[in-house]
């Protein structure tokens, strides 16, 4: 009897250890993913992008199929288009998206809140104007004291970079006629506020500045390579990734940045194909196009690029700080190491 326990022992003791031996192999091989080892394909990657054509890459990436080539046949790839980048953010943060492309502004101020997702690349750098109303009597930036500007959305990379050009000319944002009232509109609402004369004036992403200006019913006073930070070389559109899905498909996030890579590549050798492609993708999100001549002027204001200048990113976020769209952070204590996370991009170039 005391052998037939002493055996029962010793095979409970094998069952411990066996399984013991398992579960670690599984946290291995979980926290092989996360540092660098083969991680498992996601069978559906659900993917946001803007109606703009500041997100040119991600256009060419998924016309060209890139994302497709990478990812594989098997999966699938559900696209979900957004108007402005608060809703995509949250979306994001949320879970109802994987990665996509967006601009700083809001998602730095969402990372805030959640710290859930991170930057993984660049796509475009630059892309905004300021507009006047062709009657406004706007001619320069300090002609807009007593003035209302529209911007796309509030907390929006376009209204930080409005924020930084008025505290360039020393004016100052209000509610009154003693200095710059802002509002938000959607784009397409601000090209039918311009043609109204409802507003005086817009900083706002392309094509729809130069589709004013092509209109006749607004003039560029502030060029895409003169609006802050940085002259235009700043992000404007970058790839975001959710830090759930980096965790479980690392693999996939670098095949995306690789994709966005490679679509920034066509681009610039094959202009005049990815007009039509950029025109193709715009009809599937909006359900209409652009006149070629429009996109193909839109993108000379733009420079599509995977690098991503954190310094110009942590700027726009204290001009958040100090408009009140990022509370509970001083300006002394703003870290955005985390969310700034190259370490895949940096893979990616290296061909690892």
């Amino acid at each position: 009897m005391k052998k037939q326990v002493s055996v029962l022992i010793a095979i409970l003791m094998v069952a411990v250890l066996v399984l013991s031996a398992c579960g670690k192999k599984d946290e291995a091989a979980k926290d092989g993913a996360a540092a660098g080892g083969k991680s498992a394909p996601a069978s559906t990657v659900k993917l946001g992008i803007f109606k703009n054509v500041t997100h040119a890459a991600g256009y060419v990436a998924l016309e060209k199929g890139l994302f497709q080539k990478y990812w594989g046949d098997n999966v699938k790839i559900e696209v979900t288009p957004f108007d402005n980048g608060s809703d995509f953010s949250t979306a994001l943060a949320t879970g109802e998206i994987d990665l996509g492309f967006v601009g700083p502004g809001p998602s730095t101020n969402q990372f805030i809140k959640s710290k859930n997702f991170r930057v993984i690349s660049g796509s475009n750098n630059g892309g905004a104007v300021l507009v006047a109303g062709k009657d406004s009597g706007i001619s320069s930036p300090k002609d807009l004291v007593g003035k209302t500007v529209a911007i796309p959305t509030k907390g929006s990379t376009n209204e930080i970079s409005l924020r930084l050009l008025l505290k360039q000319n020393n004016l100052n944002v209000t509610t009154d006629k003693s200095g710059v009232q802002i509002i938000a509109r959607a784009p397409a609402d601000t090209l039918v506020a311009m043609r109204q004369k409802e507003i005086d004036a817009t900083l706002i992403p392309e094509p729809w500045g130069t589709q004013m200006e092509q209109e006749g019913i607004g003039k560029i006073i502030v060029d895409w390579d003169k609006i802050p930070p940085n002259n235009g070389n700043y992000p404007l559109t970058i790839l975001v990734a959710g830090d759930k899905f980096l965790k479980e498909h690392r693999d996939m996030a670098k095949q995306a940045i690789q994709a966005n890579a490679d679509a920034i590549e066509y681009i610039k050798k094959n202009p005049d194909e990815s007009y039509e492609l950029i025109n193709n993708r715009l009809k599937a999100l909006s359900g209409k196009g652009m006149d070629i001549a429009l996109i193909k002027a839109a993108l000379s204001r733009l420079n599509l690029t995977t690098d991503v200048s954190k310094e110009a990113i942590e700027e726009m976020a204290k001009v958040s700080i100090d408009a009140g769209y990022i509370k509970d952070v001083k300006k002394e204590e703003l870290d955005l190491s985390k969310f700034v996370d190259l370490s895949l991009l940096e893979e990616v170039k290296a061909g690892k």
